[in-house]
């Protein structure tokens, strides 16, 4: 006989126990892989990742309860176009017992350049070559080297404000270039404007006085730019700093204004049927509703971000 622990509640498993096979005319996409979307790094990187090791994550999809025998996939949209591209027509998934607990993958978050850079490390920790990790990822030996020592000269304070934010490896490079004092002011610039650019990078270096640098003996030089423009970006660079503090004061209520706005939508799309409509029918439309909500969802100073 078994009893039940008075004190715990009951936790309702967010997946069935086994996979299933689906054929992909029985899976419905919740939005479209757009020819641009093909070109991107992270669609080559995966199409890269499974054509050399095969999946690593299952696709997930939620049971249509409108339409036996049909899924709603959502989460694996990158994967199944690539696999549709490699001939294959069936695929295992795991299926979500919720389907508005996964509403259009608005929680799945994704590798992040610091993150990236920690799984580089430990998969040669663990004696994969640096060759065979290059395919997998679909990038040049010469780039898994640099993402291998990404954070060298980085101070922690700035690692953890930009762990979870998808920043270029060479804005490493120049952030290298900064105390660590500037580094995380630099770092606080960049989370403020959603700028992680090199050349924005370049720009914040360009306007640290030469006390602020990593190395001061060096004089710092600028191609194409005087002393005195030098010390003029200086300035503004100081003037951004204070107009920036002043907007962080008034941003708590600007950012409340769009909360209640996206107020209405995030309730709507909890609704697994509306977002099923929209996929269906404006898929447009409901990924700018999901891009407003993501908008209000995402404070500045949190460091987080999702995204699909």
């Amino acid at each position: 006989m078994t009893t039940k622990h008075p004190t715990l509640p009951d936790v309702k498993s967010a997946f069935e126990r086994d996979t299933i096979r689906l054929r992909f005319e029985d899976i419905q996409p919740l939005h479209l892989i757009t020819e641009s979307a093909r070109e991107t790094p992270k669609y080559l990187q995966v199409r890269s990742s499974v054509r050399e090791i095969g999946l690593v994550e299952l696709p997930v999809v939620a049971r249509d309860k409108d339409t036996p025998g049909k899924c709603l996939l959502v989460d694996g949209h990158m994967r199944i176009e690539i696999l549709r591209e490699m001939g294959v027509t069936e695929v295992d998934c795991l299926v979500a017992n919720d389907d508005e607990a996964f509403t259009y993958n608005k929680r799945v978050s994704r590798l992040a350049t610091i993150q990236e850079h920690f799984m580089i490390l430990k998969a040669i920790d663990s004696g994969v070559p640096e060759e065979t990790i290059a395919r997998t990822l679909n990038v040049n030996i010469g780039q898994i080297r640099l993402k291998k020592h990404l954070l060298k000269g980085i101070c922690p304070e700035a690692i953890d404000m930009l762990k979870d934010r998808f920043v270029p490896t060479n804005t490493f490079i120049e952030l290298r270039k900064l105390a660590a004092v500037r580094q995380i002011e630099a770092a606080q610039l960049m989370i403020a404007m959603n700028k992680f650019s090199i050349n924005y990078a370049k720009s914040l270096v360009g306007a640290t006085s030469p006390s602020q640098l990593a190395d001061t003996s060096q004089p710092k030089k600028l191609a194409g730019l005087s002393d005195a423009q030098v010390a003029l970006m200086e300035n503004e660079s100081t003037k951004l700093d204070k107009e920036y503090q002043l907007v962080e004061k008034s941003y708590g209520s600007d950012h409340l204004d769009l909360v209640v706005a996206s107020g209405y939508l995030c309730r709507l799309l909890e609704n697994a049927r509306v977002v099923r409509y929209l996929a269906q029918s404006f898929p447009e439309i409901l990924s700018e509703f999901q891009k407003m909500i993501t908008s209000a969802q995402t404070p500045v100073s949190s460091g987080k971000r999702h995204s699909h």
